[in-house]
């Protein structure tokens, strides 16, 4: 199962980046989609007993179909945190169908994504003198909203909550450029 769900997060990246290629489709309603790459930061919540929240540091890509539909793929991990006398770390990849709905007259938009994400939780520790460690990897559907702001017609920042596994939830700012 585990070379499935490799296979499938490899072919949904391998989709965004031929789509991201032909930026220069005109769709016939006027609208030429778009390209766009980021970065985010924020904080992993992870559903582990005495485990301290991992900062997250990720990118992201995605290619806008039209004004509300588009797809992204994202990389996001984590740095140490303290666990049990040890440490524990998190990352996760994804790839999402995502829906925009901009507010009329403001640059403010409400931003929606579902998808597939795999997630995966690290950590070791000692305990009563005695090192162990542990692994758990997820792969599962996953989805996020979150609220954005376009400072220009290329240049955005969005605030994030995403639901990417059983383990872990990640809350994020970032900022994307459009090319």
């Amino acid at each position: 199962m585990k070379a499935l769900q490799k296979t499938l997060l490899a072919l949904a990246a391998g989709s965004l980046l031929s789509v991201s290629a032909q930026a220069a489709v005109s769709y016939g309603n006027g609208y030429t989609g778009q390209p766009y790459v980021g970065v985010k930061v924020g904080q992993f919540d992870l559903d582990v007993n005495g485990a301290d929240d991992p900062t997250a540091y990720g990118v992201y890509g995605g290619y806008n179909f039209d004004p509300n539909f588009g797809i992204e793929a994202e990389y996001v991990g984590s740095d140490d945190a303290d666990y049990r006398n040890g440490d524990i770390d998190a990352k996760t990849y994804g790839a999402y169908g995502t829906y925009r709905y901009a507010f009329p007259n403001t640059a403010l938009y409400a931003k929606g994504k579902v998808g597939i994400a795999k997630t995966e939780v690290e950590g070791d520790y000692t305990t009563a003198g005695v090192r162990r460690s542990f692994s758990d990897d997820d792969t599962s559907l996953a989805g996020g909203v979150g609220l954005g702001y376009a400072i220009n017609q290329d240049f955005n920042v969005e605030a994030e909550y995403a639901v990417t596994g059983s383990d872990a939830d990640l809350m994020t700012v970032g900022a994307h450029l459009k090319f």
